[in-house]
């Protein structure tokens, strides 16, 4: 679930990115104190300055799931279908793999974190979207108890896909 806040922070960022420049090749200047227009080549300078750069994950291929922590703002899991699973504990800014050495397959399919305790983590191994000319196939359920930091499999290692990870509201272990 994505959560709101970020939704419109990234809306209003995006927004202003792309209305800057509209409103410059239009000779729109803003209303500085008493209704004059204010002088926007200082703005103009930032903006030429700003350069893109890749923040991460810088591997991993397609999303296929993203799961915040309702109790941590700022932590979020990503799910690859060649990459494992990514955690963010500051709203996106670094990401790092926490999956490698731990599940055989890179495939995510699901991924969620249990209401009772933010440190259980379930993950589905299988690219849930299947696609017309291939998919990634998974090995099962992988669980971890101290927020990612390590794995075990815990059965369904024939299934391809899994899709959906649903875990009990109040007991992460039924």
């Amino acid at each position: 679930m994505v959560r709101p806040r970020i939704l419109a922070v990234i809306f209003v960022f995006a927004c202003a990115a792309f209305a800057t420049p509209f409103a410059s090749s239009q000779g729109v200047g803003r209303m500085g104190a008493g209704g004059a227009k204010s002088d926007d080549t200082t703005e103009a300078r930032a903006i030429q300055a700003m350069e893109w750069r890749n923040v991460g994950p810088f591997r991993g291929g397609r999303a296929t799931t993203v799961v915040g922590v309702p109790s941590q703002p700022l932590v979020y899991y990503m799910g690859a279908t060649g990459g494992g699973v990514w955690k963010t504990e500051n709203g996106g800014g670094a990401w790092r793999n926490i999956t490698d050495g731990f599940v055989k397959t890179g495939s995510v399919g699901s991924i969620a974190v249990a209401d009772s305790d933010p440190n259980a983590i379930f993950v589905g191994m299988g690219e849930a979207p299947v696609r017309g000319q291939s998919s990634s196939f998974g090995d099962g359920v992988y669980k971890s108890t101290d927020a990612g930091k390590t794995w075990t499999h815990v059965g369904l290692e024939n299934t391809r896909q899994i899709s959906k990870v649903l875990i009990h509201p109040r007991n992460e272990d039924v």
